[in-house]
């Protein structure tokens, strides 16, 4: 479900970067969701694959 928000704001992000015109702090309010999205991601994915020691 992260992962796909995360994609989805990714080509949302892409499209509107691409209108000079487009209002500069939504997309940076939309790159910073699409951060912390990516950050829960990693963080959730570290708790399901443990650490190995090898």
């Amino acid at each position: 479900m992260l992962e796909l928000e995360h994609g989805d704001l990714n080509d949302i992000i892409d499209r509107l970067g691409e209108d000079p015109a487009q209002d500069q702090l939504q997309l940076r309010r939309l790159k910073k969701r699409k951060l912390h999205l990516k950050d829960q991601i990693t963080r959730l994915q570290a708790r399901l694959i443990p650490d190995i020691i090898a």
